[in-house]
């Protein structure tokens, strides 16, 4: 097994080296260029060609543009004054063909904007589910919130926010052009063009603080109330929803009060700048029309000049309408950097030997973050492949600590963890976790069905090749046949168990495992823990919520392991549940009080009693381990 699973990791990063170069390398590699950049940062630098290519199609429709105002100057000054129905014809085909291809060319802009979004989103998910699941491991959880910040940057880098900003540049083609109609009518156009951007600019200014404010609140409003959501069982028992929604209304009072705030200034700018821009409109064929009264003007170059101030100012009245996206953007794409810039950049690691299961703890100590109170004190000890040891304290002693140290979920704050010789935080996370089984205190299933969660999400082989000519890539970790979901199910005493399930293996068991019930959860999440045969399993509280039948399948299950050489951390409250165990490690007060063989400390601890044999029981394990076998 071990060689197999060698062998896979090795094809899975042949496979992920061919399919790209320095360029999708992670962050802290150090062929990916600017170290301090972050991935957000590399992605939107290769998006610059598209930007260009999009800033090029801007000004071929801008200037595309102009062909409305030409074939208005043209019909009135020419085609009326001459008769010439001809050239009217001529002047329509070479119109028509003209704003044909300004309609193509929008829809190909709308298109490379939208792909653009679709494939930033696509670059940008795994790295912030990554940051997402750092930020949960230090204490820092976001929930789906990048995910959403995402979604915000990507609606308007894909939507119409973005026209304005690649439309604004060459307003001042119009304006040069209607100052060359008459310079009266230019200044007019500059004027208001300037007026306009002064009410964008107090549009941002005015909406920035109650928009940021209300942003942040209200994220934590619903953070607050998500969090107390997910205890429906305790929120039902107990009636606690009245004082749910109070504390949520109290909570999102601030948020609504700034978010009104910014509203009632956004609008009352809008309603400016819309007056601003029709009395403007107004304006320019007043002034004209006074210039054609004068014969300082054609009639067609009025109507020209109103069609291309309206051109011209289309992208300020625009940016004023669609500033709340833009704001709402800004601030996820500066959360999305915080998010990048605080998680630890992934280091490339080299291809470590199969594990066989030897564990090192050399004066490990660790400080959970935010706190300055160690919870794990000079911690020592070491284990053969194939000892198992039971971790026994009070509570709040460091038991769970100590588990999530093992298995790398945490890094110690002083001294190591090793396995094998090697740190574990030097082994590749999919490497090491695919030879560890692990079971923590708070058993949490994955929203999918019973054979999803054991085989840890792998899904099952396509069938397309035979076991004769099956590779190893096929047999690597991208894949779980029934037969190891099944031997991993009865190596747990689950198998039964689940076959009585609506729709056995293929139940869906809800978000957290939602319609089972608690000793369920506990059975399938240990044999998820079992799956592949790990090499070293730690199991936190593991007989938390077991029956009687429940806790002789585990003590089976763990004298199966034992035989088959996995180390094994026990943490045990009962006495029953050391039978299988070597070593006893006693923690008080996140320190070492006691470390040495079962029967030693047991008789040190409890003074001289009979300790439970090591055989599992006859009538509970025997079916369990025929099973197995």
């Amino acid at each position: 097994m071990g060689d197999r699973d060698h062998k896979g990791n090795g094809a899975v990063r042949r496979r992920a080296a061919s399919r790209g170069g320095a360029k999708d390398l992670p962050a802290g590699d150090p062929r990916a260029g600017d170290l301090s950049a972050t991935p957000l940062d590399r992605a939107l630098a290769r998006l610059r060609p598209t930007v260009l290519a999009v800033a090029g199609f801007s000004l071929a429709i801008n200037l595309l543009m102009l062909v409305s105002p030409l074939y208005m100057m043209q019909v009135f000054d020419r085609v009326l004054g001459s008769g010439h129905a001809e050239t009217l014809l001529w002047l329509t085909v070479i119109a028509g063909i003209a704003l044909l291809c300004l309609g193509a060319l929008e829809t190909v802009r709308g298109r490379l904007l939208s792909r653009a979004a679709a494939w930033l989103d696509g670059r940008m998910a795994g790295w912030l589910i990554a940051g997402g699941h750092a930020g949960g491991l230090a204490g820092r959880s976001l929930g789906t919130q990048p995910l959403r910040d995402l979604e915000q940057l990507r609606g308007f880098l894909g939507g119409t926010g973005m026209n304005p900003i690649f439309d604004a540049p060459w307003a001042p083609v119009f304006i040069a052009v209607i100052w060359m109609l008459h310079p009266w009518l230019g200044l007019l156009a500059l004027g208001s063009a300037i007026l306009l951007f002064l009410l964008a600019l107090a549009n941002e200014l005015a909406t920035r603080g109650p928009l940021k404010t209300a942003g942040r609140q209200r994220m934590a409003a619903l953070t607050r109330c998500g969090a107390a959501l997910r205890n429906a069982e305790v929120v039902q028992a107990l009636g606690l929803l009245p004082r749910i929604v109070r504390r949520w209304e109290g909570d999102a009072a601030p948020a609504a009060t700034a978010q009104q705030t910014a509203s009632d200034v956004g609008s009352l700018i809008l309603g400016t700048t819309r007056f601003v821009r029709l009395f403007v409109q107004v304006g320019i064929l007043g002034i004209g029309a006074y210039l054609v009264l004068q014969g300082q003007l054609t009639s067609g170059g009025m109507i020209a000049g109103s069609i291309l101030l309206g051109r011209a100012l289309a992208p300020f009245e625009q940016a004023v309408s669609a500033w709340k996206g833009f704001v709402g953007a800004r601030a996820s794409y500066h959360r999305l950097q915080t998010l990048l810039r605080a998680a630890p950049a992934p280091q490339r690691t080299m291809a470590l030997p199969p594990v066989r299961g030897r564990v090192t703890v050399e004066a490990a100590s660790f400080v959970p973050p935010g706190s300055d109170r160690p919870v794990l004190r000079q911690v020592g000890f070491a284990l053969e492949p194939g000892e198992a040891l039971a971790v026994i304290g009070p509570s709040a002693s460091g038991k769970s600590t100590l588990c999530r140290l093992l298995v790398g979920v945490w890094p110690p704050s002083a001294g190591h963890v090793r396995l094998d010789g090697a740190d574990v935080t030097s082994y590749g996370r999919e490497e090491l976790g695919r030879q560890i089984g692990y079971l923590p205190q708070d058993v949490e299933l994955f929203d999918g069905t019973v054979r999803d969660n054991i085989a840890r999400l792998a899904d099952p082989p396509d069938g397309t090749a035979s076991d004769e000519t099956a590779s190893d890539e096929a047999a690597s970790d991208e894949s779980a046949s029934d037969e190891s979901v099944i031997e991993a199910a009865m190596r747990a005493g689950a198998h039964d168990l689940i076959l009585h399930l609506p729709q056995g293996y293929d139940t869906r068991v809800g978000e957290g495992g939602a319609i089972l019930s608690g000793g369920q959860r506990q059975r399938i999440a240990l044999a998820r823990a079992l799956y592949g045969r790990p090499r070293l399993l730690v199991l936190d509280e593991p007989a938390a919520s077991l029956d009687q039948e429940g806790e002789a399948a585990l003590m089976a299950a763990l004298a199966t392991a034992k035989e088959d050489g996995t180390t094994i951390v026990l943490v045990a409250h009962r006495p029953s549940q050391l039978a299988q165990t070597d070593r006893i490690l006693v923690l008080r007060q996140g320190a070492v009080e006691q470390f040495g063989p079962r029967d030693e400390i047991l008789q040190r601890v409890t003074g001289p009693r009979p300790v439970p044999s090591t055989a599992p029981a006859a009538p509970q394990t025997a079916p369990v381990r025929s099973h197995a076998s």
